[in-house]
């Protein structure tokens, strides 16, 4: 069993493995390629000056796999259901079981809806400041999440919230993901 399954394989669902992962969490990712980021160009996203959406996607998924993440690429999730030990997530090759679910799948909210996520009016899953659905231990990211704002930094960001609540249920205290230099001062 993994700890973490992230369904979708843009921004939100690799920053989510990327913090999950470099934080020992056994993580998979479930990734059918079909980001809207390989339609994007990136100037407004911190740090990068200029970088074509298609290279962003393969600098990403080469940073997650450095961690240990195990990719399965071109694998379609096709149902998520919750079990007495946490989740179980099926695909036409197989099933899996984690204890979180994030989903990172843009603007579909099928696999949220099926599941039973609550929606708010505007059809949005609803989710509170930590990306957590109604569904305990399932998380909702980027464009599921908000109706208008689908922004690769702002589903980053999502992915990295959902992640750092699920270290900190983890660890059973606030955690914060932050690096430091030895020598800093």
């Amino acid at each position: 069993m993994a700890d973490v399954i992230v369904v979708g394989g843009g921004p939100a669902g690799l920053s989510a493995a990327l913090f999950t992962a470099k934080n020992d969490l056994e993580t998979v990712v479930f990734d059918t390629d079909e980001t809207w980021m390989h339609k994007a160009h990136l100037f407004n996203y911190l740090g990068i000056e200029s970088m074509d959406g298609s290279e962003f996607m393969d600098v990403s998924r080469e940073q997650v796999q450095e961690f240990g993440v195990e990719r399965n690429q071109s694998e379609e999730v096709t149902a998520v259901t919750e079990t007495d030990d946490g989740f179980t997530v099926e695909t036409e090759d197989g099933e899996y079981a984690a204890e979180y679910v994030v989903l990172a799948t843009g603007a579909d909210r099928s696999l949220a809806e099926e599941l039973g996520c609550a929606t708010t009016e505007d059809g949005i899953v609803d989710v509170d400041v930590d990306m957590e659905t109604s569904v305990a231990d399932v998380y909702a990211t980027g464009a599921m999440v908000r109706a208008e704002e689908w922004q690769a930094v702002i589903a980053a960001g999502d992915g990295a919230a959902a992640a750092l609540h699920i270290l900190s249920k983890e660890k059973g205290e606030h955690f914060h993901d932050f690096d430091m230099p030895a020598d800093a001062e």
